[in-house]
């Protein structure tokens, strides 16, 4: 996969068209090479912006990252829970198996990056997560069967984890793979989750009601309402990273300036301490001159004194 790059617009664009575009890069970039081989640098670059734009956008890599993945994380999640709601639990599951990896063809970099990257920038937004939420809805779905059945229903939520996580498995090898085609491989998927390994039927198909599926419809009003909301939710989680940024910044200045003062400090401390030494050492040498004078005055007074007795007391 190639980096990606953006041709040079001829008008200037707007925050807004500033702001997607960034995004769609740092999809592309953060699907090829993760979150952490995804400098700022390279984002800004192919955008051809300053860095000073994405952090004004995002406040840094970690914003845009979160935006990225709450992103994939609301496309695919809406996909599996339009599935679930059909009526027969067969249905529900050919239909969820689909959704996955028709998610998969049509937004492979998406993917990529929910299953490549458990960075702490995501937040909650991993695919582990994601894969959990989705669990939980099956287990409701599986509770009603089990219950149908005579089955106990407490065991519906481990059961819940072993049918979504043999799908999600199974997506993330055929995101390369991508043989055989999707319809194919949710036949057999569905083939072992509904019949067994005992009861597995060698030529699977999905039914009539799945296949037939008319194409999602286009957006909705209650759908735009909710990318609304999305991008409401996203604006405040830039500002507050923004703010946390500003935050960090000016404690980083703060401990800068403190460490300078402590700098300054400690030099007039050591300037004071070496005056304090200088001055001691002038003290004991001039205490040391006082006592050479001394000695040689005592010196002369004793020489005079001896004069004096050898003229009192001639030989």
């Amino acid at each position: 996969m190639g980096t990606v790059t953006e041709p040079r617009s001829r008008r200037r664009m707007s925050g807004s068209e500033r702001r997607e575009q960034l995004i769609r890069i740092s999809r592309t970039l953060f699907a090829e090479k993760g979150f952490d081989g995804t400098s700022i640098e390279e984002i800004a670059a192919t955008a051809q912006v300053s860095k000073p734009v994405v952090y004004e956008h995002f406040g840094g890599k970690e914003g845009v990252y979160a935006v990225v993945v709450d992103r994939e994380m609301q496309k695919l999640l809406g996909m599996i829970t339009e599935a679930l709601a059909a009526t027969h639990s067969l249905i529900k599951l050919e239909r969820a198996a689909l959704a996955l990896l028709q998610y998969i063809e049509e937004s492979s970099e998406g993917f990529r990056i929910l299953v490549r990257d458990s960075h702490a920038a995501s937040g909650t937004g991993t695919f582990a997560s994601l894969i959990s939420e989705i669990a939980s809805q099956v287990e409701d779905v599986l509770a009603d069967e089990f219950a149908s059945r005579g089955y106990d229903p407490k065991l519906a939520p481990m059961y819940a984890q072993m049918l979504v996580g043999m799908v999600a498995l199974t997506g993330q090898w055929w995101l390369d793979v991508r043989k055989p085609g999707r319809e194919e491989v949710a036949a057999h998927l569905v083939n072992l989750a509904w019949n067994g390994l005992t009861g597995l039927n060698p030529n699977p198909s999905i039914t009539a009601a799945t296949r037939d599926l008319p194409a999602r419809p286009r957006a909705t009003a209650a759908d735009k309402a909710a990318a609304d909301k999305l991008r409401e939710f996203e604006k405040a989680k830039e500002k507050e990273l923004r703010e946390a940024e500003k935050l960090r910044q000016r404690e980083l200045k703060e401990a800068e300036k403190a460490r300078v003062r402590e700098l300054k400090e400690r030099e007039r401390l050591l300037k004071e301490a070496e005056k304090e030494r200088e001055r001691l050492l002038k003290e004991a040498e001039k205490a040391r001159e006082r006592e050479e004078k001394i000695r040689q005055r005592e010196a002369r007074l004793a020489e005079r004194a001896a004069r004096l007795e050898q003229v009192d007391h001639p030989e």
